[in-house]
């Protein structure tokens, strides 16, 4: 009985570890963590679309997004920061399409006008987010 008992104890904590582990990788998405500035305008099981909206001097929380194509729709300037401590100047130009091979980061933006773009963030084959 006593090693049924710590079969039950090992499946039970290999469990509750689970959940944390995918809790914590679905926090990473922006959608999940900053609705305000992420919202999912299209999603099938290769795409998700994603518009990413900005106002004057506001700033994310940090979080990751898969490899994508990124469509800036206005002129912006912002921070950005990274994981480790480093920050990066950028800027963008409307109309400007680039590709992002997947980033952890947190993003400011430092102008005085909103900012807008998309995001078309590419799903593996199995039909999830690359950052779950």
């Amino acid at each position: 009985m006593n090693g049924f008992n710590t079969a039950i104890k090992g499946a039970f904590h290999a469990t509750l570890l689970i959940l944390f582990i995918a809790n914590f990788a679905h926090a990473q998405d922006a959608t999940k963590v900053d609705p305000k500035h992420y919202k999912v305008e299209f999603e099938n099981d290769q795409v998700r679309v994603v518009r990413i909206s900005y106002g004057p001097h506001e700033k994310s929380v940090m979080h990751e997004h898969p490899p994508g194509v990124v469509v800036f729709l206005t002129d912006g300037k912002g921070i950005m920061t990274f994981p480790d401590g480093r920050k990066v100047d950028t800027s963008f130009e409307a109309g400007k399409v680039g590709w992002e091979s997947g980033v952890k980061h947190l993003p400011e933006n430092t102008g005085d006008y909103p900012h807008e773009l998309i995001l078309v963030e590419l799903k593996d084959k199995q039909g999830s987010s690359k950052e779950k």
